[in-house]
């Protein structure tokens, strides 16, 4: 079970790598007219759908609940209200059921979408996490042994591409507006900084320059809210901006793989669903073993927390005496 931000999700996986069936709940247009994750919504919002959720993911297995061996649940990182709901439906139904229940880590399980996307993949490998909340590069040296060797120093990927969308006009969530207004824009129109640290990522300079250059357009340009008017411009200058993201996650994943003589590379989070991102990668390590996971698992789901969960159990052995919800929890495996 997974409801660490907005999306209620339920999934059955086998032997930690058959997705037997995966449901998701969204919760966009709950929080879409407030441009952003209301915490307390979310919370209230889980609440309403979990046990219906379980039960469609639970739908498809002959048998059940009775078919079922343990249970895992994402503890965080992630709302502290939201983790709550997904962890005490978890801890109930593993006391009533009288089966072993593991907390998972949200970013764990983005790392395990790759190995759960690819049959051919094993560590040891690189991932780039690139969502809302995270933009790291971590290598999974082996199953329960993961490290971080790169992160951000100020805001993800994620959540730079929703400031983006707002300074622009554009809706929510940010990431998808502005891949769609990109398209077709002129990415050198608006030249844009690329913030180049081998093992770090920035993008508050980004966000900075994007705000100073709408700014001076001028005021004939903008509109009342201080958005730019044309809708070319704004496809330029989203597409500048996205160019410079890019870029910058494919300097220091290039590094790090440099230093780590990486042949097995992984893109894996929200804001991997990014076609151009998706296609840099792509055509960056050409030659080497890329995995790029479909877009159903790199948004948040329950399928990639039953990976990473089957590995932890094996590792780790259950949580005994019950899962302890961690919102700034910072681990990887």
């Amino acid at each position: 079970m997974e409801s660490s931000c907005d999306e209620t999700a339920a999934a059955v996986v086998r032997d930690g790598r058959e997705v037997v069936s995966s449901i998701v709940a969204s919760q966009i247009d709950l929080h879409a007219v407030h441009g952003g994750v209301v915490p307390e919504l979310a919370a209230r919002a889980h609440l309403e759908v979990i046990g219906t959720v379980v039960e469609e993911a639970l739908a498809p297995l002959p048998g059940g609940w009775d078919a079922v061996d343990a249970v895992a649940v994402t503890r965080g990182p992630g709302l502290v209200g939201c983790l709550l709901i997904g962890v005490l439906y978890a801890q109930t139904a593993a006391v009533a059921r009288r089966v072993p229940i593991v907390g998972v880590s949200h970013m764990a399980g983005h790392v395990y979408s790759a190995w759960l996307s690819d049959s051919a993949l094993e560590p040891p490998y690189l991932a780039l996490v690139v969502s809302g909340g995270h933009s790291d590069v971590v290598e999974l040296r082996a199953h329960g042994d993961a490290v971080r060797l790169a992160s951000t120093r100020d805001d993800a990927a994620g959540e730079a591409f929703d400031k983006a969308a707002r300074l622009l006009g554009l809706g929510y969530p940010g990431g998808p507006a502005v891949e769609r207004a990109a398209r077709g824009g002129d990415r050198d129109r608006f030249p844009m900084p690329r913030t180049r640290l081998d093992s770090a990522l920035s993008f508050s300079g980004l966000k900075t320059a994007l705000r100073y250059t709408i700014r001076d357009l001028g005021a004939d340009a903008l509109t009342a809210a201080g958005t730019p008017r044309d809708p070319a411009v704004v496809s330029d200058l989203a597409a500048s901006f996205q160019a410079a993201v890019i870029q910058q996650l494919l300097h220091v994943l290039t590094t790090t793989a440099d230093r780590r003589d990486a042949g097995r590379i992984a893109v894996v989070g929200g804001v991997a669903a990014n076609q151009a991102l998706r296609e840099a990668v792509q055509r960056q390590f050409a030659g080497l073993r890329v995995t790029v996971p479909p877009l159903s698992l790199c948004t948040d789901n329950a399928a990639m927390i039953g990976a990473a969960g089957w590995h932890r159990l094996r590792a780790h052995g259950p949580d005994v005496d019950g899962v302890v919800v961690d919102p700034v929890l910072d681990e990887y495996a």
